[in-house]
């Protein structure tokens, strides 16, 4: 009985673990991102093991936080190479931001428990937990209510209306990923958020 209840843990725990919402690890179990099993009551068993590689992933993925003066964004696309694509024209943008990328909702979620950015950049069109469903999470959080996201997508605003629409005050950007508009729109607000973080 004891290496089992080391083997495997509740999704309480593993929320624990994580640092998400508890529903956040049933839509994980799900989808496939936990390995699980459910008793007969049906209630679910997480492999411990699984969710200790999900949070190894992460850490090596984003090992730190940013400094003082810069402006943490993360970034939550799907496509690999759009990702190395995000990373190679960012870094050389010269801003004072550090980034990280995640290739889904549930990465992101994770991300966010541990280093909360001032910026999300969010593809909407993602396996898992897409961006409609991680920007209403968001929204919801009194925590992230007020953070900076940013839409990119493919769909028209008709198609993003058919899925249930945005908040009003998310910007959205097409793809092909208009590099220059998000330059200019990343360097206004990093500098009034960098004005804001100023000793009066």
């Amino acid at each position: 009985m004891k290496d089992s209840e080391k083997e495997f843990c509740s999704t309480r725990e593993a929320a624990q673990m994580l640092g998400v919402a508890v529903a956040t690890v049933q839509s994980m179990v799900e989808n496939g991102a936990l390995e699980a099993w459910k008793t007969q009551g049906g209630h679910r068993r997480i492999r411990v093991e699984s969710v200790e590689r999900f949070l190894q992933r992460n850490a090596r993925k984003h090992p730190a936080g940013p400094a003082a003066d810069q402006i943490a964004v993360l970034v939550a696309e799907d496509n690999p190479s759009l990702q190395e694509l995000y990373r190679q024209t960012l870094e050389s943008w010269d801003l004072p931001l550090s980034m990280a990328v995640v290739g889904d909702g549930f990465d992101a979620l994770v991300h966010l428990g541990r280093h909360q950015p001032d910026m999300l950049i969010v593809d909407l069109m993602m396996p898992g937990m897409n961006g409609f469903e991680l920007v209403a999470r968001l929204r919801a959080d009194p925590v992230f209510a007020n953070m900076d996201i940013i839409a990119v997508t493919g769909l028209s605003a008709q198609e993003i209306e058919a899925r249930g629409g945005l908040p009003a005050d998310i910007a959205v950007f097409g793809k092909p990923i208009p590099f220059d508009e998000l330059r200019g729109y990343l360097r206004a607000r990093i500098a009034q958020m960098l004005r804001g973080r100023a000793p009066k």
